[in-house]
């Protein structure tokens, strides 16, 4: 035989002999499977209060409807209702706190705790919850609870100045921040400015006298931005010397060593309002004071209504409010009685100003 040929032939033989001696074949492949380790998600839902406590609440109440600036004082508090969520399991999430600090972010201080509560939300749309374009619709408790926080703000003391406050959740994989930050002068110190002189000299029994016009401002701290609804009140002036004084005539004809408060009045502007507009003002827009050495004795400057007698919201639009660094205008109006005798320097009129 031909060397090449019987080659050839042993080649083609080989060929034909099959890999295995089976009708099928196969082989195993290892597979590696890793859960994310899902960072909680917050979302605040639609319910921020903001309130006034049970101690020294204003001329509204409990209420802070009025209120249009970010200010707070001791006492008051931010309360939230927020939707935490965490795609590993609920329980996963370790707590969910009220935190404050100088900047946006996880971390800050916290000053207190969230509750959770048995609540779901329905519908979930209240509370815009969303994974970047991924809309959620259906609340799922196995991967969500829903957390009532309330932050009450401190004394000056551990408080003061302007802070982010928001809602923070942690969890064993990481922490989140609710998008709705807030921002809040805490405990701003507030003040009043008096520009000006109440003084009558020589004032001739049976006629009236006006004194020089004063200047009534919103002291506030710089940058806080907190209202002020302006209020007046005051009391009878006495002879504080052995003269003899006598004056006015009390309601049975009798007379007494006091000038009356009724004596006073006072006319008052601030932009576009005026005392001349309030009930009760004389031909000339000058109001009586209210009679008392406490501001819950006191009435309003501009409208003359007696303190907490309507809501504060109010005073925004009838000109008795005042922004930081703003004035009101005050001139006083003296009936001096026939006859008097006595010079009356013992007695206080009194300004005070409220933040709205």
């Amino acid at each position: 035989m031909n060397n090449k040929l019987g080659i050839l032939l042993v080649a083609l033989v080989a060929l034909s002999i099959p890999a295995v001696l089976a009708v099928d074949v196969g082989q195993g492949v290892g597979i590696s499977i890793t859960t994310e380790k899902f960072a909680p998600k917050i979302w605040m839902c639609d319910n921020r209060v903001l309130a006034d406590d049970n101690v020294e609440n204003g001329a509204n109440g409990l209420s802070l409807q009025e209120r249009k600036n970010n200010y707070a004082f001791e006492g008051e508090s931010i309360s939230w209702r927020v939707l935490v969520m965490d795609k590993n399991k609920i329980e996963e999430v370790q707590e969910v706190v009220g935190t404050i600090g100088q900047t946006q972010g996880t971390g800050n201080d916290v000053e207190v705790e969230c509750v959770r509560t048995a609540d779901t939300v329905s519908p979930i749309n209240d509370c815009n919850a969303r994974i970047l374009e991924e809309n959620l619709t259906v609340f799922k408790p196995s991967i969500m609870a829903v957390y009532d926080c309330s932050l009450t703000v401190e004394t000056s003391n551990s408080m003061h100045g302007e802070y982010f406050i928001t809602v923070e959740a942690k969890s064993v994989d990481g922490e989140a921040i609710m998008d709705e930050n807030e921002y809040f002068f805490l405990n701003p110190t507030i003040a009043l400015s008096i520009d000006g002189d109440l003084t009558f000299e020589d004032v001739r029994p049976g006629t009236t006298a006006y004194s020089q016009t004063m200047l009534i401002g919103n002291d506030a701290e710089a940058g806080s931005g907190v209202m002020l609804g302006m209020y007046i009140s005051g009391t009878d002036f006495y002879d504080p010397a052995s003269s003899g004084a006598r004056c006015s005539l009390d309601a049975n004809g009798i007379a007494t060593n006091k000038l009356a408060l009724t004596a006073f009045s006072y006319f008052a502007t601030n932009g576009y309002y005026s005392t001349a507009t309030a009930g009760g003002a004389d031909s000339e827009g000058y109001l009586g004071i209210a009679y008392g050495d406490k501001i819950t004795q006191a009435q309003e400057i501009i409208d003359g209504d007696a303190y907490g007698a309507g809501v504060s919201e109010y005073d925004w639009n009838t000109g008795n409010a005042l922004t930081p660094g703003a004035e009101m205008a005050i001139t006083f109006k003296l009936t001096m009685p026939e006859p008097c005798v006595g010079d009356f320097s013992e007695g206080q009129l009194y300004f005070w100003g409220e933040a709205i």
